[in-house]
């Protein structure tokens, strides 16, 4: 009696293990199950985006890596899931580009993923800002793709770049035209134009800060800078001291509100797009999508990350300005306008050099 109610025991311990003893795994046992119909299967109602069967997508193990002070595994169990809408296309080998398909992602937003992990910024004592770091994120084939910090916790728009669980076409009401269908997890982000950065199997995120020793003097009094050069790869490309004549110019209506100390002013800003006067600069292919970063850096050493695509490959229009001018007390005359974000600490200002390069 006592054997077989020790066996009872051991049993019933042994099915709680599997259960509960590694939350990614059974994670993955939900998300493949959860086949989820459409709930509104005859377009009855007003939503375009629930008209068919949201498909499961596998996910396995994703970690957070790099400059955190705890790194690890991410319990998705305790994130919302969130939902993205996008058109997907990619590049040909001529530059010319082809249509994936419309559809709804649903899944767990970086923003969420990264939302409690503790910074440990590797220049914190030079540069204090978080906004000069960046994330890599890889997949299971070793394939890798950069997002600014920015993109994930400054933008106007939250939680458009998940890590997606399920996928659903948006079909068009009179082709009736079926898209192929992923079976496999995938990053997606959602204001890519080409959609090179959505790849398959996410397995690792790495967050870093911009690694580059820039003297800082926070006393640059008046912060000035009458030119700035372009680089690429710490190589020079080309000296700035006016804006291109040729570049249409553009005027955004503006709240611009900081993170720190709040509203700015509501003075409308003018100027070129950041993207039209770097896009000669660039190469502009699927490896540059994926792994190109910008960082634009001030005269007083003030310098702030984006990349390369959120610069160049936008689907909504909320470009990046780069504004001439001098303000009364003398400061200027190269800065940004970030019409993407929500916060100011971006427009980074007085700019001396802004610097294009490829992650590895």
């Amino acid at each position: 009696m006592k054997r077989l109610l020790t066996l009872a025991i051991l049993f019933s311990m042994m099915q709680n293990l599997s259960i509960t003893g590694n939350p990614l795994m059974s994670q993955e046992t939900t998300v493949q199950k959860e086949v989820r119909e459409p709930a509104d299967p005859r377009d009855r109602n007003n939503n375009f985006y629930d008209n068919t069967t949201m498909v499961p997508l596998p996910l396995g193990t994703f970690t957070v890596e790099g400059e955190v002070e705890n790194p690890g595994a991410v319990d998705f169990s305790q994130l919302r899931v969130r939902s993205v809408i996008t058109k997907e296309a990619l590049l040909n080998d001529d530059g010319t580009n082809r249509f994936i398909g419309a559809y709804r992602y649903d899944g767990y937003s970086l923003f969420d993923i990264l939302e409690n992990r503790i910074l440990n910024k590797k220049n914190k004592d030079a540069f204090r800002p978080i906004i000069d770091l960046y994330v890599i994120i890889e997949n299971n084939k070793g394939e890798k793709v950069v997002l600014s910090w920015g993109e994930i916790y400054y933008p106007a728009h939250l939680h458009e770049i998940l890590i997606a669980t399920s996928v659903g076409r948006i079909v068009p009401s009179k082709t009736n035209e079926l898209w192929p269908l992923t079976k496999e997890s995938k990053l997606i982000i959602g204001n890519d134009l080409l959609t090179e950065r959505n790849i398959s199997n996410p397995v690792k995120i790495t967050v870093k800060s911009f690694d580059r020793d820039i003297p800082v003097n926070r006393d640059l009094t008046p912060l000035f800078s009458d030119n700035f050069t372009i680089t690429r790869d710490k190589k020079a490309l080309t000296f700035i001291k006016d804006l291109p004549p040729n570049l249409p110019k553009y005027t955004y209506n503006a709240i611009f509100y900081g993170r720190g100390r709040g509203i700015h002013s509501t003075t409308p800003f003018s100027g070129v797009l950041l993207s039209e006067m770097i896009l000669p600069y660039t190469r502009q292919t699927s490896l540059d999508l994926k792994t190109g970063l910008v960082a634009v850096i001030g005269a007083d050493g003030y310098r702030g990350i984006y990349s390369l695509s959120e610069i160049i490959n936008r689907s909504d229009q909320e470009e990046i300005l780069l504004v001439e001018g001098k303000s009364e007390d003398g400061s200027g005359m190269f800065r940004l306008y970030p019409a993407c974000d929500f916060f100011s600490d971006r427009a980074v200002k007085a700019l001396s050099e802004i610097e294009i390069l490829s992650v590895k």
